[in-house]
């Protein structure tokens, strides 16, 4: 099972939307590229922006990431930027 689970992402990365606003992220679909494309670049060599606790799998450091509030999803939905 996913912690924080795609609920909970969904709800990080849509607070900052005002109401009214369409969300950011719509679907889990959404989160999936996302951290996907996170964890891609972190295995090409870009540094965590969370502390890895040992042996930490790249998609469980995009996850933490998006979690934190340390990369946010920008325009399109594969897009993200670093905070």
């Amino acid at each position: 099972m996913l912690h924080p689970s795609y609920t909970d992402l969904m709800e990080v990365v849509n607070s900052e939307v005002e109401q009214g606003e369409q969300p950011v992220v719509q679907s889990r679909y959404s989160i999936v590229l996302a951290t996907a494309k996170r964890a891609r670049q972190i295995i090409a060599g870009e540094d965590p922006l969370v502390p890895d606790k040992g042996n930490t799998k790249p998609l469980s450091l995009a996850i933490d990431e998006l979690y934190k509030s340390k990369v946010k999803i920008v325009g399109d939905e594969s897009d993200i930027m670093e905070d």
